[in-house]
């Protein structure tokens, strides 16, 4: 895998954006990732005033199918579908890069130091995470979500906990392979420490890896915290999140179906985005297919 500083190199950026530029479904990934973190940034800075309506406004208008002035209809409450489907941007992004954020900073350290040092501190490393990896991944968030209680804070809480023990392994196999590397030796031999080794020569490199990985893993958080929220661990009423939307619209599924409908598709085009993204970019880091544009 090529290095961050090399990656930021002119030449070297401009293959990487020729690359992603000639694939259409990345493009298309990169079109919806960002529509999403910038729809979420905006509807978190302005609030309400970007939104066609107060997402927590009561009206008389209830299940009001799509229209000019409701293009996603109303809800059983008379409150608009599009305003709360913005309106809920803001929560699934923050769980999403929060989880993936800790975790890739606690998988990227542990990993690291565990790969890199070796011997019983990797074997205490390794073993831990296989306790985690032992349990069905969401099993293990509902039994902590409900432990901790439902809301939004305490789901992230609950996630973390189950994400960090795979980019901990991804982080050791990444840095295995590198301190084997002949300017690993090269750099000991010259008398760097290790510290500065890990920090100069083995993450900057690992790095790229662990970001492709991460940027498929917002999406699947996303679905998890919708699971959550779904079952009643997540948000809580009358807050405007995906998942908390679908349940409480399934049962206008066949009557109104624009009300459960809209969140589940949101959730759907977001997860895809992201993934569509980070095939893409683990391709733009594949020095085989970089030597064929370059």
């Amino acid at each position: 895998m090529l290095g961050v500083r090399r990656l930021l190199k002119d030449e070297e950026l401009m293959v990487t954006l020729k690359i992603i530029s000639s694939n259409p479904m990345t493009l298309l990934g990169l079109a919806i990732s960002l529509v999403f973190i910038i729809g979420a940034f905006a509807t978190w800075v302005s609030g309400d005033r970007i939104l066609p309506y107060n997402p927590y406004t009561l009206t008389t208008q209830l299940l009001k199918p799509p229209s000019f002035s409701h293009l996603l209809g109303t809800d059983d409450l008379g409150r608009d579908v599009l305003s709360r489907v913005i309106a809920a941007s803001p929560i699934d992004a923050m769980v999403a890069f929060s989880v993936v954020g800790l975790a890739l900073l606690l998988g990227l350290f542990t990993g690291v130091i565990a790969g890199y040092i070796g011997g019983l501190l990797e074997e205490v490393v390794m073993r831990i995470t296989d306790i985690f990896l032992a349990f069905p991944g969401l099993v293990l968030a509902l039994a902590i979500s409900a432990a901790l209680g439902p809301s939004i804070l305490h789901s992230i809480y609950a996630l973390a906990p189950v994400w960090w023990p795979t980019y901990t392994r991804l982080a050791r196999g990444e840095t295995l392979s590198i301190k084997s590397q002949q300017f690993i030796e090269g750099a000991r031999a010259i008398g760097q420490k290790d510290r500065y080794i890990i920090l100069r020569h083995v993450i900057p490199n690992i790095l790229p890896t662990m970001l492709v990985y991460a940027t498929i893993d917002l999406g699947n958080v996303i679905l998890v915290f919708s699971v959550l929220s779904f079952v009643g661990l997540g948000a809580q009423p009358p807050t405007p999140e995906w998942g908390l939307m679908v349940v409480q619209g399934e049962q206008y599924l066949n009557s109104a179906p624009w009300v459960p409908l809209s969140p589940a598709l949101a959730i759907l085009i977001v997860a895809i985005g992201f993934s569509l993204l980070g095939d893409g970019l683990r391709d733009a880091l594949d020095p085989r297919i970089r030597g064929s544009f370059g």
